[in-house]
């Protein structure tokens, strides 16, 4: 098979790990993307390709921090067409604007279909996991794509849970949370339960607990992600009042804007686990056998 028809996996430096770790797994080459940033913020990008680039290739670029990413998918996409690809597959463990699915208030831009609709423009496949999907049923609603597959890591975080609380509770922090803890503990066999969430704002948020027995249990409080840290943090502080005997947090997606994690250790976190979707030194659970089995098939 000659190099333009191998497929091939590409990536940035600051996702290296990951993405050579799922690249691994399938036995595909990995190559970095150049990337330079003039002083007005453009971005040069650079291919490791010298002419044509392979039919197939795999992008391997997770969505946290969105905006210049989503430019950075416009760029090589468009360019690995005109280089002669034909088949482009988008691995986004983390899957940006997902959760402004309608509008909330007059005028509201709803961002889930219009990024949504954007990507399925620039790729033939995409790959994520445990995306915002909270009022559709499916990702190929936001993501018109024929393969469009959301995958969980609820599973695997509810095993490491088991692993390291044995006997524990998982608590999803809101109902939200219902469906994805669900499956965590089905995968662990631990027991579960939601708390209620009232939001008074963006970071405000008052939490209700379960009518559980809860003093001297180990609790981990499971979550698809953690953003401004508030929900969990409220939720901690909850289960401390109620005499736990711990308290930890499992999520996938490790996003800790601004001064959440700062917020989460405050409220008396003992543990914080994640997935490797978000580099982060929480990371606990890697992706990448999950990854591959759902791109397998896709490359193949």
């Amino acid at each position: 098979m000659s190099a333009t028809q191998l497929p091939t996996l590409l990536h940035f430096d600051d996702e290296a790990t990951p993405a050579r770790r799922l690249a691994a797994t399938l036995g595909l080459p990995a190559l970095a993307i150049e990337a330079h940033r003039f002083p007005d913020q453009e971005l040069r990008l650079r291919l490791p390709f010298a002419d044509a680039c392979p039919e197939t290739l795999v992008l391997y670029r997770s969505l946290d921090r969105p905006n210049d990413k989503l430019v950075e998918l416009l760029l090589v996409a468009r360019h690995a067409r005109r280089q002669g690809t034909r088949r482009l597959i988008l691995v986004a463990p983390y899957l940006a604007y997902m959760r402004q699915d309608i509008a909330f208030h007059p005028g509201e831009v709803v961002s889930q279909t219009l990024v949504g609709a954007f990507l399925a423009e620039l790729v033939d496949a995409l790959i994520t996991v445990d995306p915002h999907l909270h009022r559709i049923a499916r990702l190929d609603q936001a993501v018109p794509l024929d393969d469009a597959i959301a995958l969980s890591a609820a599973p695997a975080l509810g095993e490491l849970a088991a692993a390291r609380r044995p006997g524990a509770l998982l608590l999803g922090p809101d109902e939200e949370a219902e469906q994805w803890v669900a499956r965590a503990a089905a995968a662990s066999g631990l027991d579960h339960g939601v708390c209620r969430k009232r939001r008074h704002g963006d970071t405000r948020v008052s939490i209700a607990l379960p009518e559980l027995a809860l003093a001297g249990r180990s609790v981990v409080l499971m979550d698809d992600v953690a953003s401004s840290g508030h929900t969990l943090a409220r939720a901690i502080e909850a289960l401390r009042e109620a005499g736990v005997a711990s308290v930890d947090v499992a999520v996938t997606h490790a996003l800790f804007a601004g001064e959440a994690l700062a917020v989460i250790e405050a409220a008396g976190v003992d543990a914080l686990w994640s997935s490797d979707a978000i580099a982060h030194p929480s990371n606990a659970v890697p992706l990448a056998p999950l990854l591959a089995e759902a791109l397998e098939p896709l490359i193949r």
